[in-house]
């Protein structure tokens, strides 16, 4: 049986409002238990990886969101497999609601304090004008 090898295609929301950006906190189950992260998640087939991170960021949070472009691009791998991270810019198309879920607005200079997983830190670093 040939395995496949491919990184599994991960699209992320980095939504900036003011100096505020859109995280929210890992639940205890699953991968990565505790952690703080964007909104996100897996690129469904055929689905280019902007529109999967506007789609996950309103299936995560509730906002809507425009994506205005490619941040950074990351391949990483973890103990649960290989993912390839598409960070994107994104922007509110309304005014700010709050979040559902646990996601919350958390000033640029907090970011740097939060535990995030490996694969962010050198965006994490970038954001908050420390990298």
């Amino acid at each position: 049986m040939v395995r496949d090898e491919s990184p599994t295609s991960i699209a992320i929301a980095v939504v900036r409002h003011l100096d505020c950006f859109l995280v929210g906190r890992r639940g205890s189950q699953g991968p990565l238990p505790g952690l703080w992260e964007f909104p996100g998640g897996k690129v469904r087939s055929g689905e280019p990886p902007a529109e999967a991170a506007v789609r996950e960021c309103r299936e995560e949070t509730g906002l809507e969101v425009a994506a205005r472009g490619l941040l950074s691009e990351v391949v990483h791998t973890y103990a649960h497999g290989q993912l390839r991270l598409h960070f994107f810019e994104c922007e509110l198309r309304a005014e700010p609601a709050e979040p559902r879920g646990s996601f919350r607005w958390v000033p640029a200079a907090e970011l740097a304090r939060l535990e995030f997983p490996a694969a962010n830190r050198a965006i994490i670093a970038r954001l908050a004008g420390t990298g």
